[in-house]
Formats: structure tokens, sequence, C-alpha cells
């Protein structure tokens, strides 16, 4: 569809960027105005609430997903999402991994992005250990451990859930919507949240229909955080020789977009470290979510939010493994620390503000 709309000078790869920032400042834009957070809605003091606005963007993701896999704008036939062969032990392994990272952060990674536009330092030192990490599994030093444990696969007759794609999409999101309606939170954070969850099957339908190229292809893509943070570390120290793609733009758009909503409604601020424990303990989570990241083939956005949508046996097990991970790490550290907050924080003064 891409040769029918008319850009002369730019390829379907370059538009792409610019589709990423626009749907990446939108996200920005309402996860920094609702809070948006995977663990907040796990182990947060409002659990309840955030847990509401999170299942309110995964219902809108998924009922517009498969309305596009309805209509035939996208197909997920050929998606890693849908490979036959099923890397278990990678994403069980890695998605605990990740659900631990994210508690000992106090936040998943696209929430400490959207932080990072906010002026939390905190958030950016994460982001950047992360992406380091993430990167190093993926091409670098800890790529032996992904293919080690990816090579432990188990055969599935069929990648995506078993039974009617229709009926798991209403079974799922009903289910979902249950949940936000009891939730306690205003129609507006709702409505917002709703907004979010249709970015994913808007990126989706852009990247795989509306800019599909035959002379210049680009990957089918949606929200995701944890290669499009390597790709951007990467393409930030070496722009001459490589060029900024769809993940690239995403997180670009996702840190402008957080900026402009922190600004004009007073909250952001600069945020830092309080001490040395405090550091550590950000910089041991970034790294176990740098490789559970990878490991479980995305993050709570990109394996839960835009992964679960597509049906796949593969996201569903991945978010579960997180959630899994964050609970049992959240448990370990308010046993290990009796004055631990509930939402699994370490004790701190007035002066220590948490990371979200």
């Amino acid at each position: 569809m891409f040769e029918n709309l008319g850009f002369e000078t730019l390829t379907a790869p370059q538009v792409a960027v610019f589709f990423a920032l626009a749907v990446g400042a939108v996200f920005g834009f309402l996860a920094e105005r609702t809070a948006f957070c995977f663990r907040r809605s796990l182990v947060g003091d409002d659990r309840r609430m955030a847990m509401g606005v999170w299942l309110t963007a995964l219902a809108a993701a998924l009922i517009g997903t498969q309305a596009a896999v309805f209509a035939g704008f996208v197909s997920f036939d050929d998606h890693r999402f849908m490979n036959a062969d099923l890397p278990w032990l990678a994403i069980v392994t890695g998605g605990v991994l990740f659900g631990a990272g994210m508690v000992l952060t106090r936040g998943c990674v696209s929430r400490l992005t959207v932080l990072t536009g906010s002026g939390n330092l905190r958030a950016l030192t994460v982001l950047l250990i992360f992406a380091i990490t993430a990167h190093a599994t993926l091409k670098g030093v800890l790529a032996p451990l992904r293919t080690t444990l990816g090579s432990v696969t188990v055969p599935l007759e069929s990648a995506a859930l078993p039974g009617s794609a229709v009926v798991w999409t209403v079974v799922i999101a009903l289910a979902a919507l249950f949940v936000a309606w009891r939730s306690g939170n205003r129609l507006l954070s709702l409505g917002m949240a709703a907004v979010i969850g249709l970015l994913v099957p808007v990126a989706w339908v852009g990247t795989g229909y509306v800019l599909y190229d035959d002379f210049d292809p680009i990957a089918m893509e949606s929200l995701s955080f944890t290669a499009p943070a390597a790709d951007t570390l990467f393409w930030t120290v070496a722009s001459t020789s490589i060029s900024a793609n769809f993940g690239t733009g995403l997180v670009g758009g996702v840190l402008a977009g957080a900026l402009v909503g922190a600004v004009l409604f007073g909250n952001f601020q600069w945020q830092s470290f309080s001490s040395p424990r405090e550091t550590g303990r950000y910089a041991a989570g970034a790294v176990l979510m740098g490789i559970g990241g990878v490991l479980a083939g995305g993050c709570t956005v990109g394996a839960g939010l835009a992964g679960v949508p597509t049906l796949s046996i593969a996201a569903v097990l991945a978010i579960g493994a997180i959630a899994a991970g964050a609970l049992g790490t959240n448990a370990a550290l308010r046993a290990a620390t009796p004055h631990a907050r509930a939402d699994g924080g370490w004790p701190t003064t007035q002066s220590q503000q948490p990371a979200e």
C-alpha cells in the first residue's frame, strides 16, 4: 500500500520512524497521565486502580488487533509469536527474571521510559543499563545464554490459543473490562487507557499494511521496549553507520510525549538516587530486566499489551511468568525486610522519592 501514499523522497523504513514517533508520543503522554505500569497493577499501593487501567488497555488492544486480523489487514501466521516450537524454558526463565527486575527497579521498562521523560534520573540510569544488557543478550557476550535456553523447545500443534479466536477475544475482553469497571477509576482514566490499547493495532496495521512495500519491506511491529531500547542505544552511538528504525522512533516519541505531559501538568521534577545501596538495587534490577526481556521475547508491553492480543501461547506464557516473578520477588522482599512498604519498595525518608 505504501506506493499509493504519494511519498516521493522517503522510503517505507524512513516513514516508519516518523510513524513510530507519533505513536510513541501519544503513548508517552497518556502513560504519563494514567501512570500506566504493569508492576503497579501487581504490587503497587494502588494496584486495584492500576490493574483497571492496564486491563482496559489490554481489552482495547485485543479487540482492535483481532478486528484487524478479521478484516485482513494483518496476519500473524509468520510472526515470531507464532513459532510452532515453543522455547518454553527461555520464556519462563526470562519472564521470571524480568518480573524480579521490575520490582527491584520499581517500574517496568515502559514506565521507566515515561519517568525518564519526566526528569527521573534513576529511571534513565536503569534504561541505559537495561539497553546495554539487552543488546549483550541479543548479539553480545550473553547471546550464548539466549541460544542455549532457546534451544529447549516443545512442539505445538498450534502456536495460538486453541479454539475460536472470537471466543477468546470476547472472554478475555469482557473479563478485563469487568475488572476495570470495578477498579474505582474515573471514566476519563479508563478512556485514556483504551486509547493506549488502541495504539497496539494502529501500529500493527501501520507497519504491516499501510507501510508495506514489496521493494523495501519493513518488519510488522507494534509497541515494545526491549529490542527498541537496545536499537536506540546503538543508533545513538553509531547513527552515521546505521539508520533509525521503528523502535528508535518509538522510544524517542515516548520520551517526548512524557516530557510534554509532565511539563504541562506540573509533574516534571529532577530526581536521583538517595544512596549507593539504592543504586545497586536498581542496577541489579536493570540487568535482570535486560536479560529477561530478551529471553521472554518481550517486556510487559511487547509480550503483554501487544503480544497477548495476537492470542499467542508464547505471549501468554511470557506475561504469566513476568507476573509470577514480580509477585514472588515482592513477597521475598517483604519477608526479608519486615518494614518494607506494601508495594515492594524499601523504607524511605520523606526526601527519598519512589521511582514511580
